[in-house]
């Protein structure tokens, strides 16, 4: 598996939005449309390419009041790196 960017961040092929009429957080791309579940969406929107993988954790972390988000959330950017969502 190659490794996890240092600073994940949205290819430029996907623009994840809020979509009313699904009432979730979708990926749309050329050839259609992905509807992302709350989890994803929250780490999605932090992909900046600003913050590293620590800093997005750290900031889920604190805005939902948890702790042990670490391994989820490479688990899901090693995911998203795999279909392309993230480079």
């Amino acid at each position: 598996m190659p490794d996890l960017p240092e600073k994940p961040l949205l290819s430029r092929l996907f623009r994840l939005q809020y979509e009313k009429a699904q009432n979730a957080y979708v990926l749309l791309y050329p050839e259609g449309m992905v509807k992302l579940n709350d989890s994803a969406a929250e780490i999605l929107r932090r992909c900046d390419g600003e913050r590293n993988i620590a800093q997005i954790v750290a900031d889920l972390e604190q805005s939902f009041a948890t702790t042990g988000l670490q391994k989820d959330v490479e688990s899901f950017l090693q995911a998203a790196q795999e279909r392309g969502w993230i480079k």
